[in-house]
């Protein structure tokens, strides 16, 4: 057998350390936590502080009063509503584009990016003028099935669902390419039907996935303002989301209620990113990897 050549000895530094290219671990760090603060952490103490200057019962009144609930019910439900639609038509959605092939296929998949890319606010007037009642949608839904959409909860509901079904599909897809065909071939070799081999071997691992898409769907409707604001109708008590009531406390000067209102929706946005990075360990603890 030929003679291996021995390995090349790892560089050094005079100091004995081993020599790397790239800046070290120390530099990185300190780089990364003056960026973090500088970009996230600043803006968000200016909430906190100016939250501060009011007292516990004047923030407690600010962030319960009826009109601040009734929002907060709007956004997080049509949020949690949107988000399960997105779970179930996204996940249909990845499935079709890995495992079938059919003309146009690359732009269907293009177009589920589009929500990324459109500017919000295009998104929101596009969703009015198709949902209204003189839309080509909203015609047929309000005048054959008497479903009014626009201006309503609903239509809420249909804007969220659209900036949030890339957020599922772009989840679910890379982890059906990666999935083992062998092991649906061996469930159905051994007698099991589709929907048992569905059910039983690749739902289970696409179901990480299907959580991770939903928490981050979930997460990015709460926070959404441009492609809903025009489609809901903004009827204080009806269709008033909590974005536009921070807004409407702003355009009232009422600076300190209004950070009181972000506090509360930044808070519940720090507790669905640390849900989804649970997520995300479990989903690795299950497939093997770190």
């Amino acid at each position: 057998m030929p003679a291996t050549a021995p390995p090349l000895p790892t560089p050094v530094s005079a100091q004995g350390a081993p020599f790397r290219v790239m800046p070290g671990f120390r530099l990185s760090l300190g780089f990364t936590i003056f960026y973090l603060a500088l970009i996230v952490l600043i803006p968000l103490s200016a909430v906190f502080l100016k939250t501060f200057t009011m007292s516990w019962p004047a923030f407690w009144s600010a962030v319960t009063s009826e009109r601040v609930v009734a929002s907060y019910k709007l956004t997080f439900g049509a949020s949690l509503i949107g988000a399960f639609l997105n779970v179930i038509f996204g996940g249909i959605v990845a499935w079709v584009l890995v495992r079938y092939e059919f003309p146009g296929k690359r732009i269907i998949d293009a177009l589920v990016d589009l929500p990324f890319a459109l500017p919000t606010a295009v998104a929101g007037i596009t969703l009015t003028a198709l949902y209204s009642s003189n839309g080509w949608f909203g015609s047929f839904l309000e005048g054959v099935l008497g479903i009014k959409v626009a201006f309503t909860p609903l239509g809420i509901v249909v804007a969220l669902t659209f900036i949030g079904l890339p957020f599922v599909v772009r989840t679910v897809q890379p982890v059906l390419e990666d999935a083992e065909r062998e092991l649906e071939e061996a469930a159905a070799s051994l007698g099991a039907s589709a929907w048992q081999t569905f059910s039983r071997v690749v739902f289970p691992t696409i179901l990480p996935s299907l959580m991770t898409g939903f928490a981050l769907a979930f997460a990015r409707a709460t926070g959404e303002y441009g492609s809903v604001i025009f489609i809901a109708g903004n009827m204080p008590m009806v269709s008033e989301i909590t974005p536009l009531f921070i807004i409407t406390k702003l355009e009232q000067y009422d600076y300190a209620g209004a950070t009181a209102i972000a506090v509360v929706m930044l808070l519940a946005s720090f507790i669905m990113l640390l849900s989804i990075n649970l997520l995300q360990a479990w989903a690795r603890a299950r497939t093997g990897k770190k």
